[in-house]
């Protein structure tokens, strides 16, 4: 399998995974499970459907996304000791910045939803964080797929998906470390701004 699909069913599967805060005591598994059917609606939804209801269609998935990932763990986590390094101001802007990031490089591949199933296989929960593992059955594949959350405030969510062995997270952690070494942390704000532009360009 190729690298792009790879992360393309990798994000497919992080958004429609989602589930919205629920107490903790139900178990990370349960946290992942109850809105998946509103997820697949909106994929499937005639009226969502075609280039003239991307924005609408994206901004919805978003919408979910935005409530069920803790995009700001997954910045700190991508970025590592540089976080530390930065103020409040500029870790606020690069969480709007890398989760602008994953929508423009990954939603448009959603699009392509073809009736996947998911099958639930079982939960590690270790502390404050846990593995949910599943097996996603793509055409005549079996892919398994792994979720990794953390508990905060009573609820269970997803910072991180591996697939096949492969992290979403890992894998830009990797291309960062690289920009930040040679350019710093200014340099990467100025890539991913430029990024995020570019694929704005692309769309109007």
């Amino acid at each position: 399998m190729s690298m792009k699909r790879l992360f393309a069913i990798m994000f497919f599967f992080m958004l429609v995974g989602w589930a919205p805060a629920v107490m903790a005591s139900s178990g990370p598994t349960e946290a992942l499970k109850p809105t998946l059917t509103d997820i697949m609606a909106i994929l499937s939804n005639p009226s969502l459907a075609g280039n003239e209801q991307k924005l609408v269609r994206r901004s919805k998935i978003m919408d979910i996304a935005e409530q069920g990932f803790d995009f700001q763990e997954m910045s700190k986590r991508v970025l590592g000791k540089t976080w530390k390094k930065i103020d409040s101001q500029q870790r606020e802007h690069f969480v709007g910045l890398f989760t602008k990031l994953l929508e423009n490089v990954y939603i448009g591949k959603l699009e392509g939803y073809s009736g996947q199933e998911i099958v639930y296989k079982d939960e590690r929960i270790k502390g404050k964080r846990a593995a949910v593992s599943t097996v996603v059955q793509d055409q005549q594949m079996l892919i398994p797929v792994n979720y990794i959350m953390i508990e905060k405030d009573a609820s269970w969510q997803v910072y991180d998906i591996n697939i096949e062995g492969v992290s979403l997270l890992r894998n830009y952690r990797e291309q960062f470390k690289s920009i930040l070494r040679k350019q710093k942390f200014e340099g990467l704000v100025k890539v991913l701004e430029e990024k995020n532009t570019s694929f704005d360009s692309e769309g109007s």
